[in-house]
């Protein structure tokens, strides 16, 4: 695991989050990320709190939810106050694209996936596989008024946030050192609400760690590409940006992420014992070392190792 650096906020005043998507039960990889944001906030004496990321119903599994809790639970990966559902936040990211709209910095877009291929090809530009296609302003109006708000949330068209130009955004990760992003290069002019009505996951992200008062993410590297997009989505709401750790993936023997996509296995906490065997090869991933190996450890007391550990390996960096 990349060296970390000391976050700057004081301890009493940490707020760390879990956000999965309920798109299938926990595997080697979300653990990763649950343990990785779960010994941070412990290590900072911080609270962290459990999101179900739950907005794109197309993909949510039944059940799933109270799965991805149960194995938390089996795992010793408490929370500190009660779990929050996105899918029943609706009307705070409702808030929030009218607030957008009265800035009058969002617009309606009609543009299918195909439409938007054709007129890049046409520009003579190619996106790579697994790549996401940067938006090239098709819908965009010259002049961007305040729709009247009962259109913003009507259905049919997506609405987009429009960036301003020259916009590169610089960010420190507290893994990665220092990031930069040149957002209308890389990624343009990015959807908030989706033709079907669903909110995007870079809105409601921002609109839950600035409600919630998160002060810390610990997530996967895989999210760190949306980091730019979110900060700026945060200034332009007025709200506070978090400190950001993003964490090494686990990939499978491909050398893609491991994922519910790539039908990644679900890891198993069927008793304390396979609990404990999930724990130690996420801590192995992230590079925790000398931790209690005994068939009579604990989870209490291999957790506690492992924070004194995440600690030991923070402090010196």
């Amino acid at each position: 695991m990349p060296n970390l650096k000391n976050p700057s906020s004081p301890a009493d005043g940490y707020r760390g989050r879990f956000a999965p998507s309920p798109t299938g039960p926990l595997h080697a990889g979300s653990l990763v990320a649950a343990l990785g944001s779960w010994l941070d906030a412990r290590q900072n004496q911080g609270k962290w709190l459990l999101r179900i990321e739950d907005l794109d119903t197309p993909r949510c599994i039944p059940g799933a939810d109270q799965e991805i809790l149960r194995q938390l639970l089996a795992c010793g990966l408490t929370w500190d106050e009660e779990p929050s559902w996105q899918s029943k936040r609706q009307e705070r990211y409702k808030k929030a694209l009218e607030r957008l709209n009265g800035l009058q910095t969002v617009y309606p877009c009609t543009c299918s996936r195909q439409t938007i291929t054709n007129a890049l090809e046409a520009r003579g530009v190619t996106t790579p596989r697994n790549q996401e296609m940067v938006y090239p302003g098709t819908c965009r109006p010259q002049e961007i008024p305040a729709y009247k708000n009962e259109r913003v949330l009507l259905d049919g068209v997506a609405w987009r946030l429009a960036l301003p130009p020259e916009l590169i955004l610089h960010f420190k990760d507290l893994a990665l050192g220092t990031q930069s992003q040149d957002l209308n290069q890389e990624v343009g002019d990015f959807v908030l609400r989706r033709r079907d009505g669903i909110f995007t996951y870079q809105l409601a992200v921002v609109v839950d760690d600035a409600e919630q008062g998160i002060t810390h993410i610990v997530r996967g590297a895989d999210l760190l590409n949306n980091t730019a997009r979110q900060i700026h989505l945060q200034q332009v709401l007025g709200y506070l940006t978090p400190s950001y750790l993003h964490l090494p993936l686990v990939l499978d023997e491909y050398g893609e992420k491991l994922s519910k996509q790539t039908l990644a296995s679900a890891i198993h906490t069927e008793n304390a014992q396979q609990a404990l065997h999930e724990l130690r090869k996420a801590a192995r991933h992230l590079g925790l070392s000398d931790l209690p190996d005994g068939k009579d450890t604990s989870i209490a007391e291999w957790l506690l190792a492992a924070t004194q550990a995440w600690d030991r390996k923070i402090t010196s960096s």
